[in-house]
């Protein structure tokens, strides 16, 4: 194991426990402060690297505000459903639905035209089958907080193409900035409007807000990018995607969640599909900057 692949384990360890501090965090914030608060720490994080490593890059500011305010409201609806569901979901379910996304990338290519390999459908299929062993009860129920993680991976989905799409024409530290700055402006607008945020909880909730704003943030998207400078796209995916396997670790460490066999059997066939799926992949768009 190299260096890069060890920013990357790294990377997906971090993002994986931040599930914890983002339910943990709830106990004092609302999802919508919770997020308010996240994010403004996040963005604030990220301005030492812009400085660091952009400060003479020339680029076109117009372009990357467009660019970052487009991927911010994407981001700031993942981010506001992922929060809510965790008030409903164990951080576990939360970390394996979410990673859904990275199969919902491949199919929404089909409508751009990208060709999908018989072992994505086969990855694809797993990871189906999975998520209905995973949330899915009797009468065919599915779990209000299981439900919601599910739509905010449409999200995570369309983040990741964005992002994809805008990487290579913009500064990504700068981009990254402007795309922060957004979804805690629009947490802040409705923490204000349907919560009562005050100092005191903000205080109370120091530290998962401090996890999930700079070591998920500014500290984890460093590790990935220093990461995934030496390693192939596709193997740099394989382990980003291992975030839910450390999901349900914390989960089980910090919260003592416990999964059922039923649970656990949805969980293994999503990983394994994601596995299968993005194996020899090449070119493949890697997790965003989203946890």
């Amino acid at each position: 194991m190299t260096i890069s692949h060890l920013f990357l384990w790294l990377t997906a360890t971090i993002w994986g426990f931040a599930f914890v501090a983002q339910s943990v965090g709830m106990e004092s914030l609302g999802p919508y402060s919770f997020n308010a608060a996240r994010f403004t720490l996040a963005a604030l994080s990220m301005l030492p690297l812009a400085y660091l490593f952009e400060r003479h890059r020339k680029a076109d500011i117009g372009l990357t505000i467009k660019a970052g305010a487009i991927a911010g409201l994407i981001l700031f609806s993942g981010a506001t459903l992922q929060q809510i569901g965790l008030l409903y979901t164990t951080a576990a379910n939360a970390g394996f639905i979410t990673t859904m996304y990275m199969l919902i990338v491949p199919i929404v290519g089909l409508f751009l035209k990208h060709a999908i390999e018989r072992h994505t459908w086969l990855g694809i299929g797993l990871a189906v089958v999975g998520l209905y062993t995973l949330t899915v009860g009797p009468n065919l129920s599915i779990q209000k907080g299981d439900a919601i993680e599910l739509a905010g991976a449409f999200f995570w989905a369309a983040h990741v193409l964005v992002v994809g799409y805008y990487s290579r024409k913009v500064p990504i530290i700068s981009f990254s900035i402007v795309q922060l700055v957004i979804v805690a402006v629009f947490s802040w607008i409705l923490a204000l409007l349907t919560e009562q945020p005050t100092w005191q909880n903000i205080q109370q909730s120091w530290l998962p807000l401090v996890y999930a704003g700079i070591a998920s943030s500014a500290i984890a998207y460093s590790l990935q990018t220093l990461g995934q400078k030496n390693v192939a796209p596709s193997s740099a995916a394989l382990i980003l995607s291992t975030e839910a396997v450390f999901a349900a670790i914390g989960g089980w460490l910090l919260m003592d969640e416990y999964l059922s066999t039923r649970e656990f059997m949805g969980c293994a066939l999503i990983f394994f599909g994601m596995i299968i799926s993005q194996w020899p992949r090449q070119n493949k768009p890697t997790a965003s900057l989203a946890q």
